[in-house]
């Protein structure tokens, strides 16, 4: 079975996208015919006015995938503009596209808050889950890995490649959800781990860094004295305990629950154990970012890949609309 699927370069990885999807694509790899990309045009939906950034974004996203483990013997790693495919199918797809379709996606009403800064009224910025479709049907996808969160994008895909369909003969497959239950790592201030609200811990971080920002996690807020007893269900810190360390993690929470433990000694051990546990991926991390010549031919004979496969599927799709 073959999947897709994507990372938007906006800016650089963190904790929350290895724990959240990278690990899972590392996985996957081994089990399905997989193809990763590199979704530069998509940090262009909200990012269009500030550039500068977009081609170190790029590189250190492969950087991290590669260091990860994803390997490109087992899977086809590439930039998306590098396949410019996805463009023109994504083109075909916004002629029967109909708007209410897109203004009906949830995520699109809720960023347009969370932005409210920002000019995103904009074709691109509607339009991206069609940019999105064509991602995944230019190699006939057949599945994609999804949180449930995702799964209006994902029918909306369907949608598209149902009435492509309809209107000019069988081409594409409706993926399927591989649904995958993502653990969610917070911000090291409780949200929602996001460069945006500088809450994050960079998979570029050194581990100097990372214990930096373990230190300053919001811990229990009702926790005034250390010899006040904890509530870990609404800690940060044992959150990250809960992924790290799951095999400690019962103890901490009984050491928590007994004042046992005090929180600036439980996010100094936090640290340490965060750092032992992503040691092999600074290791991988380093050996990459001082090879360059290497991810660039990784990420080229990827695109080459993904090139080929994509032209094959536009020419049949061509073929259908008669053009």
């Amino acid at each position: 079975m073959r999947i897709v699927s994507g990372m938007r370069a906006s800016g650089l990885l963190h904790l929350g996208n290895y724990i959240g999807a990278l690990s899972n694509w590392v996985n996957l790899q081994h089990e399905y015919d997989c193809y990763f990309f590199v979704a530069d045009w998509h940090g262009l939906t909200t990012d269009y006015d500030d550039t500068a950034g977009l081609r170190l974004y790029v590189r250190e996203m492969a950087i991290d995938w590669l260091a990860a483990g994803l390997d490109p013997q087992k899977c086809v790693m590439f930039v998306q503009s590098d396949v410019k495919e996805h463009a023109e199918l994504h083109l075909l797809f916004s002629m029967f596209v109909p708007l209410a379709w897109l203004e009906r996606v949830p995520t699109y009403k809720e960023r347009l808050r969370e932005q409210s800064t920002r000019e995103l009224s904009t074709y691109g910025f509607l339009g991206y889950p069609v940019l999105q479709a064509a991602d995944i049907l230019i190699y006939k996808g057949e599945a994609v890995p999804v949180g449930e969160d995702q799964l209006p994008h994902l029918e909306l895909t369907r949608e598209i490649a149902r009435r492509f369909n309809f209107m000019y003969g069988d081409t594409f497959p409706e993926p399927q959800a591989l649904l995958t239950k993502f653990p969610v790592l917070p911000g090291i201030d409780g949200r929602k781990m996001s460069k945006s609200y500088d809450n994050s811990i960079l998979l570029s971080a050194p581990p100097e860094e990372v214990t930096r920002r373990v230190a300053a996690m919001v811990t229990d807020p009702a926790r005034i004295r250390r010899t006040d007893p904890g509530h870990p269900d609404v800690c940060t810190a044992f959150t990250f305990h809960q992924v790290f360390n799951p095999g400690e993690a019962e103890r901490v929470r009984e050491s928590c629950v007994a004042a046992g433990i005090g929180c600036v000694e439980c996010k100094r051990n936090l640290g340490s154990i965060v750092s032992a546990v992503m040691a092999p991926h600074y290791e991988r991390r380093a050996m990459y970012s001082g090879n360059p010549s290497l991810v660039s031919d990784v990420i080229h004979e990827g695109a080459r890949k993904a090139r080929a496969e994509a032209q094959r599927v536009m020419a049949q799709a061509r073929d259908a609309m008669k053009i």
